[in-house]
């Protein structure tokens, strides 16, 4: 399968930088992050609590392959609406402490865009024991099934 997610991991970063186009208008883009039953759909996670407002929360349910319930959770910071979202993430009982995510939206044409997401970790040793997982074939699978699930809408 075709990696259509780019994931850049320099070495001795504390960070992770993420582009990916997609075949979607922007304003679509930027609620598969913003509204719950979008996010549930590509996530294929359960939305517990989502206050998507400055300075509001937001907290995920999740089952693993092993059947363990994984719970994500944060804080959106500040947003400019299909531009710019500003959020911590943290997966609960994992060893990569609170993330800070910074998600830019760009329109390409009036039926694509451009998501850049910059996600800084609070050492590099956070960032690459996140790396050791399939983070990169998980994070394009689900932007792949976010743009089957929207290009429907």
């Amino acid at each position: 399968m075709e990696q259509k997610t780019n994931v850049i991991a320099e070495e001795g970063k504390q960070e992770i930088l993420i582009t990916r186009d997609f075949d979607l208008p922007v304003e679509l883009l930027f609620k598969a992050y913003t509204e719950p039953e979008f996010i549930e759909q590509w996530m294929g996670t359960k939305v517990l609590q989502f206050d998507f407002q400055k300075h509001g929360s937001y907290q995920f349910l999740t089952t693993d392959s092993k059947g363990n319930k994984i719970r994500f959770n944060g804080s959106i910071h500040d947003f400019i609406t299909n531009q710019k979202i500003i959020r911590t993430f943290e997966m609960e009982n994992m060893p990569f402490g609170v993330q800070l995510e910074i998600y830019e939206f760009e329109k390409l044409t009036e039926t694509t865009s451009k998501l850049q997401q910059q996600v800084i970790y609070q050492s590099v040793n956070h960032r690459d024991q996140n790396l050791k997982l399939p983070f990169k074939q998980g994070l394009n699978m689900a932007h792949n099934r976010m743009e089957e699930i929207l290009k429907s809408e």
